[in-house]
C-alpha cells in the first residue's frame, strides 16, 4: 500500500511533537534560587530585595507585600485535563523587634491573577471578608501563621497550614517536625528569627498534599507535618500564577525569603544552604575574643577604683524602685519606662493629647526604638478611683488578644503616676462619625453594621471565648474605637470585672454610663453577661441612627426603649 509510509512517517513526527511540548511544558516550570539579587520576579505592595539578596516582603509596621514568579505556570498538560503532580521548597526567617509577639504571618500561594489589590491585612494578603471560602478564587496556599485569630478557627499562634480558597485551614499542626529516628515531634517557633525549609509536594495521581518543615540544614522528614487529600483538580485554573504574600500589623516584623525551587512533575532541586545569603542581625554585634578578655579586668579595676559611687548609685536606684504587686507578676503586657513614655509624647505635649476620659488623659505617642504609634492613657491623679481603674483595666485585658478589641501594649508606674499603652487606632472613636462635625453622616450603613458586628464579635469572646469571663460593664460608641481598616474595636476596660466561667457574678456596685444602663442593672445594682448584652442593644440601636439616648423625647424614648428589648432579645438568643 502506498500510503503506509507516509502515514508512519506523519505519526512519528506527531508523537515527536507531543514528546517536545512535554518536554517543554516539565522545563518551563522548574528553577532554583540561591537568593534574588538579579532575580526577575514581580513585586508588589512593601516587597523588595535587599542588596544582599533577601526576599523582604514586608519590613515595618502595618505592611503587606506580594511577590510572583513572572510568568504562570502550566498546571495541567491539556485543557480539561488533571492538575499535573507539582512540588516547591523554600528557606524563609521572620524576624520580630520583640522576641516573643509578631503579627499575621506569611504564606506560598498558587492563584490565578497577579491582581490582589483587593487583599486584606488579616487575611494574610491573599484573601478579604468578602470572598474568604469562595470556589471562585482559585486558590491554594500554605500559610505559616504567627498570630491566633478565632474568625480563622486558629489552633495557636504558631502554626503551618493547608488553605483552599479560604484563611479556615484544611488542615493545621502546630510549627515543627518528626524526628526519623525516634518518631518524637519536635517543636519551631516561627518568629525565633532563625532560617527554617519548607517543602511542600502535590502527587496529582494520587491527589495527595504533603508539607514538611525543618530547621536550616537538617534532611527533609520522612514523616510530613501535614498530609492531606484533597484533588486540586478541583481549585486550580489551567495557568495560576505562584508566589508570596505576608502582612503585618502593628508589630515591626520582617517576613524574608532566602531561597525557592520549584517544579512540575519532579522534585524540586535541592537549596544549597551555603549559597543563600545571611540574615541580618537585629541584636547589637558580637563581642570580640579580645574584649571578652579585657571587659573582665577593667571591670574589676573599675569596682575597686569606683566602689563608693556604685553604691551610692545602687542604694538611690533602690530608695526610689517601685516593687511589683502580685497582679503585676502575672498579668501579661510589658513594663515600659516612665522615661520611654515621657519621650514618645514629647513631655507629654498638648499638641499630642488625643482627648480626655473620666479617667485621666490620652495621648499619642511613638516608641522611639520601635517607631511605632501608640495611645497612653494617663491615668487621672483626680481620680478617686484611679488606681482602681487602673489595676481593673491591666487585669482585664493584659493577656485578651482578639482583632476586635483594642490590644494593650503595655503600662508603667513611677511615683503616682499610671500609664496604660495602647495600640495606636489611627481613625479615632465611632463618636466623631456618628456626630461629624458638618452634620451629615460620614459611614454609610454597611460600614456601620460593619463597626457594629466587630465590636459583638469582641463582646462575645469576652464573655464566652476566653479563660474567664469578661465584663466590660460600659459599652458607647465612645469606647469604641476604629483602625485603619475601620474596624471596631472595643477600648476603655476601666470599669471591668472577670469571673471563671459557670459562678454568678457579685458585683452590686451600679457603674456605667447614663442611657447604656440595663433596666436589671439599674434595678438591682448587679452587672452580668446579660446587661453587657443589653448595652450593646443601646449601643446598636445609637450607631444605626446616630442620635444619644439622653436627649430624646418621652414619646422617643419610649419607642427606644421597646425596639431596644426587641433587639436585646434577638442578640441574646
Amino acid at each position: 500500500m502506498s500510503w503506509t509510509k507516509p502515514m508512519s512517517s506523519l505519526l512519528c513526527t506527531i508523537l515527536s511533537l507531543v514528546l517536545i511540548l512535554e518536554a517543554f511544558t516539565t522545563s518551563h516550570g522548574e528553577f532554583v534560587y540561591h537568593g534574588f539579587s538579579g532575580v526577575n520576579l514581580t513585586l508588589d505592595g512593601n516587597a523588595m530585595v535587599t542588596p544582599d539578596g533577601i526576599l523582604e516582603l514586608t519590613n515595618d509596621t502595618i505592611n503587606l507585600g506580594h511577590t510572583f514568579y513572572p510568568t504562570p505556570q502550566n498546571f495541567r498538560k491539556f485543557s480539561n485535563s488533571t492538575v499535573q503532580s507539582f512540588s516547591l521548597s523554600f528557606v524563609f526567617a521572620i524576624l520580630s523587634v520583640h522576641d516573643d509577639i509578631s503579627a499575621d504571618g506569611m504564606a506560598f500561594f498558587v492563584a490565578p491573577s497577579k491582581n490582589l489589590s483587593n487583599t486584606w491585612a488579616q487575611y494574610i494578603g491573599l484573601l478579604n471578608s468578602r470572598n474568604d471560602g469562595n470556589r471562585s478564587n482559585h486558590m491554594f496556599a500554605v500559610e505559616l501563621d504567627t498570630t491566633q485569630n478565632d474568625e480563622f478557627k486558629d489552633i495557636d499562634n504558631n502554626h503551618v497550614g493547608i488553605n483552599i480558597n479560604s484563611l479556615i485551614s484544611l488542615q493545621a499542626h502546630h510549627t515543627g517536625y518528626y524526628d526519623d529516628k525516634s518518631g518524637f515531634f519536635n517543636n519551631l517557633t516561627l518568629i525565633s528569627g532563625k532560617a527554617m525549609q519548607v517543602w511542600a509536594d502535590y502527587d496529582g495521581e494520587s491527589a495527595q498534599i504533603n508539607v514538611t518543615l525543618a530547621h536550616l540544614g537538617a534532611p527533609k522528614s520522612v514523616r510530613p507535618l501535614l498530609s492531606s487529600s484533597y484533588n486540586l483538580s478541583d481549585v486550580l485554573r489551567d495557568q495560576s500564577y505562584i508566589g508570596f504574600s505576608a502582612t503585618t500589623g502593628a508589630i515591626s516584623t520582617r517576613h524574608c525569603v532566602l531561597g525557592w525551587s520549584f517544579a512540575m512533575n519532579s522534585p524540586a532541586p535541592a537549596i544549597d544552604i551555603s549559597r543563600l545569603p545571611k540574615l541580618p542581625r537585629l541584636g547589637p554585634k558580637p563581642r570580640s575574643k579580645t574584649l571578652d578578655i579585657t571587659l573582665p579586668i577593667a571591670t574589676a579595676i573599675f569596682v575597686l577604683a569606683a566602689g563608693t559611687v556604685v553604691v551610692l548609685l545602687v542604694h538611690r536606684r533602690l530608695r526610689y524602685m517601685e516593687l511589683r504587686v502580685d497582679w503585676e507578676v502575672d498579668f501579661g503586657p510589658h513594663r515600659f519606662s516612665f522615661k520611654d513614655m515621657y519621650h514618645a509624647t514629647e513631655g507629654f505635649n498638648k499638641n499630642n493629647l488625643l482627648g480626655v476620659g473620666g479617667f485621666g488623659k490620652v495621648y499619642k505617642g511613638v516608641l522611639q526604638k520601635s517607631k511605632v504609634p501608640v495611645a497612653i492613657k494617663r491615668v487621672s491623679h483626680e481620680s478617686t478611683q484611679g488606681m482602681k481603674e487602673f489595676i481593673a483595666e491591666v487585669v482585664s485585658i493584659g493577656k485578651l488578644r482578639h482583632r476586635n478589641l483594642v490590644p494593650l501594649l503595655g503600662y508603667c508606674r513611677r511615683k503616682g503616676q499610671l500609664l496604660l499603652v495602647y495600640d495606636y487606632m489611627s481613625n479615632g472613636s465611632l463618636n466623631k462619625y456618628l456626630y461629624p462635625e458638618d452634620g451629615k453622616p460620614s459611614l454609610i450603613w454597611a460600614e456601620r453594621f460593619h463597626v457594629i458586628k466587630g465590636v459583638a464579635f469582641g463582646l462575645l469572646y469576652l464573655h464566652e471565648k476566653w479563660e474567664k469571663v469578661v465584663i466590660h460593664r460600659d459599652i458607647k460608641p465612645s469606647n469604641v474605637l476604629l483602625d485603619s481598616e475601620m474596624n471596631g474595636r472595643l477600648g476603655d476596660f476601666g470599669l471591668s470585672r472577670l469571673y471563671d466561667h459557670g459562678t454568678d457574678p457579685q458585683t452590686t456596685h451600679m457603674v456605667g454610663t447614663m442611657g447604656y444602663l440595663a433596666p436589671e442593672l439599674v434595678r438591682t445594682g448587679r452587672a452580668s453577661t446579660s446587661t453587657d448584652v443589653l448595652h450593646l442593644a443601646y449601643f446598636f440601636l445609637r450607631s444605626p441612627v446616630g442620635k444619644d439616648l439622653l436627649r430624646k423625647t418621652h414619646r422617643e424614648t419610649s419607642i427606644v426603649c421597646s425596639i431596644g428589648f426587641f433587639s436585646f432579645c434577638i442578640i441574646a438568643h
